[in-house]
């Protein structure tokens, strides 16, 4: 199986992004899943992705909009973008192609075709990572570099795998993620660990946060989130 990555679907219709989001979950790949174009658009900007799927008819700003708006940017410019159209739609995916997105496919589609299609693209795309050596987000500031942590400007002592969760989840603002998703990011695939054990170092982080603590949200039945700020 191919190495996991973070991929986001932005499709209005919701059978379609379930059926997007099963088989390429199945082939081993985080899947967060968006309905319109700016809510989409606002997630890729806090945390880049390693491709988007884009929906070309989306309500509000629509699929080639939000195109132009990822590949101008400095930031989001190198992200791969892979447009799903519906037929007859020529004249859009020609567009599409001019503004920068990297492949396309259009609906029906097969699942095969779907997994083969993002995974050419991100063969030729790997993602440019940059790895910000200070994060500072709700009260909390962080030095990768250093390993220190202050909240509300007072520092306080974590555990190499706290700080690692903490940054992972602060990184990636409103995103869930399940325990298991958590241990590979900050321990790698065969890290063993138990849920039960997840549970523990963050109860034990949260109490350490102290009244920014809740900053660290339960998803009962799936995992955690850092909570997102209000813009």
């Amino acid at each position: 199986m191919n190495q996991s990555k973070e991929l986001v679907i932005i499709e209005d219709e919701a059978d379609i992004a379930e059926l997007m989001e099963f088989h390429l979950k199945k082939h081993g790949h985080t899947i967060h899943k968006f309905e319109s174009g700016e809510s989409g658009l606002s997630a890729i900007q806090n945390h880049l992705p390693d491709l988007v799927l884009l929906d070309l008819m989306l309500p509000g700003k629509d699929g080639l909009t939000i195109c132009k708006e990822i590949k101008s940017s400095e930031k989001t410019k190198d992200l791969p973008v892979v447009m799903v159209t519906a037929k007859g739609e020529e004249e859009d995916i020609v567009k599409g192609l001019e503004m920068g997105a990297d492949d396309y496919i259009s609906k029906p589609f097969s699942p095969k075709v779907l997994v083969a299609r993002v995974d050419a693209v991100l063969r030729r795309n790997p993602k440019k990572r940059h790895v910000a050596s200070t994060l500072d987000v709700a009260g909390i500031s962080m030095h990768a570099g250093k390993r220190k942590v202050e909240v509300l400007g007072k520092p306080i002592e974590l555990t190499r795998t706290e700080f690692d969760v903490l940054q992972f989840l602060a990184s990636h603002p409103g995103w869930v993620f399940t325990r298991s998703q958590l241990v590979k990011a900050v321990q790698g695939d065969h890290y063993a660990v138990t849920d039960r054990a997840v549970d523990v170092q963050m109860v034990g982080l949260r109490r350490k946060l102290g009244e920014l603590g809740d900053c660290i949200e339960t998803v009962r039945g799936v995992g955690y989130r850092f909570k997102e700020l209000n813009s």
